[in-house]
């Protein structure tokens, strides 16, 4: 048995990875301008959501809310015209803010805003900064939407402004609880519009 190893310049060849995710392709950029939502539909807009990848990622890239502390939400549509799959999740944080004197020392499980068998959207990022220099950024990542055989999972990670001010880690984790495919994900916040920001859409192959 041969041991491969890596240096600084190979490792940047994903490529040269076994078993490595060998194909990250563009799909749909959504800028938004003080929208109410933004919504990637399967066959709408060049928009691909379906068996072509089994990896899906999202990337947000400084999304500003219009509201003061408003809630960054996503939603996930199983063939109808809502946004309302069945789901269960988890969620939890950290944060430390800007004057150094509140901050958790630990992560935190949140259960007032994790789901249980339910069809609401869910919190991706708390309570941000509506602050002209304030927004948040991170990733979704969407696994094999196209299944109707299994539940699907979908992981958050983001990191905002606080409406303290602070720096706040949100972590998410989850399954749309359906076997009926998931044909569209919408983002949008609790309250007020999304003022800024851009949403990409990837697809990521495993061969």
């Amino acid at each position: 048995m041969s041991i491969v190893t890596y240096n600084n310049r190979s490792i940047a060849n994903i490529s040269a990875i076994p078993g490595a995710a060998k194909s990250l392709t563009h799909i749909k950029t959504l800028t938004a301008s003080s929208s109410s939502t933004l919504s990637f539909v399967d066959g709408s807009s060049d928009v691909v959501l379906d068996s072509t990848y089994p990896i899906y990622l999202f990337k947000f890239i400084n999304i500003h809310p219009s509201a003061s502390q408003g809630e960054f939400q996503v939603g996930f549509r199983d063939g109808g015209s809502d946004y309302d799959a069945t789901k269960t999740t988890s969620f939890f944080y950290a944060y430390a803010d800007e004057a150094d004197t509140t901050a958790d020392a630990t992560v935190s499980y949140n259960t007032g805003k994790d789901i249980a068998q339910g069809t609401g959207f869910q919190i991706i990022a708390d309570d941000m900064s509506n602050d002209n220099d304030g927004c948040g950024c991170g990733t979704l990542h969407l696994f094999n939407p196209s299944s109707t055989t299994f539940v699907k999972h979908f992981i958050s990670r983001t990191t905002s402004m606080h409406g303290q001010p602070a720096s706040f880690s949100t972590f998410v984790a989850g399954y749309c609880n359906t076997t009926t495919a998931i044909d569209g994900v919408q983002f949008k916040f609790s309250s007020g519009n999304i003022d800024a920001g851009t949403i990409k859409l990837y697809g990521l192959k495993d061969s």
